[in-house]
């Protein structure tokens, strides 16, 4: 449950963004493209029905959209009062039971990537037509995101079916989490995420979305 600990909180953690600096992300966003279906109000996000590190019924809904950033409201089940005890105590938590909801997470989807307002680091999460190699800005970060591959057959298992994707890294290092790999498909946007720990264990969780570009 350690891990399930530090997943949660330092999930949760960054969701403490200053309202100024979500005010700074959408006017330097550097994202172009259109607007992706993605994004669209009423789009529903889920996960695998399995448990995973304690975390099952991963579910989020797009509940609004304005000037290009979409707003999200999310829940998950967790297995383990304690943590549940822990997450009732945070800015944009609420918990019913061992239900945790979350709110306030914005992120942008275009035809061209996904960045995130708030939620995650700010910033540039997935640009499709990025080659291995490329760096992402963090906004009040000198840390970078990278990409670190990119599929040139359909290599990643999704959803039932094999597809391509772009690896895009970023070295957290905080609040135990050593690594958030960010996995994306031009047509599926983000499909999974990955968060290393510092003892060398990991939690992947595979990401769908009711609609795509």
């Amino acid at each position: 449950m350690k891990k399930l600990l530090q997943l949660i909180i330092i999930s949760s953690a960054l969701l403490l963004t200053s309202c100024d600096l979500i005010e700074e992300a959408i006017i330097g966003s550097k994202l172009g493209g259109e607007q992706s279906a993605i994004g669209q109000v009423g789009v529903t996000v889920t996960s695998s029905s399995a448990q995973i590190n304690g975390v099952s019924n991963i579910q989020a809904s797009v509940t609004s959209l304005s000037g290009g950033v979409s707003n999200y409201t999310g829940s998950a089940t967790v297995a383990n009062s304690s943590i549940v005890s822990t997450l009732s105590n945070l800015p944009g938590v609420s918990v019913s039971g061992n239900t945790v909801t979350v709110t306030g997470i914005k992120f942008k989807s275009t035809t061209e990537g996904i960045e995130s307002i708030y939620g995650f680091d700010p910033g540039i999460i997935i640009k499709y037509s990025s080659s291995v190699g490329d760096k992402y800005d963090i906004l009040g970060s000198s840390t970078k995101r990278e990409v670190t591959a990119k599929s040139t057959s359909d290599d990643f298992s999704w959803g039932g079916m094999m597809i391509k994707v772009i690896k895009v890294e970023e070295n957290i290092n905080r609040g135990g989490v050593q690594k958030i790999t960010y996995y994306g498909n031009h047509k599926w946007g983000m499909v999974s995420v990955r968060f290393d720990f510092d003892d060398g264990t990991y939690s992947q969780f595979p990401i769908y979305n009711s609609a795509n570009n």
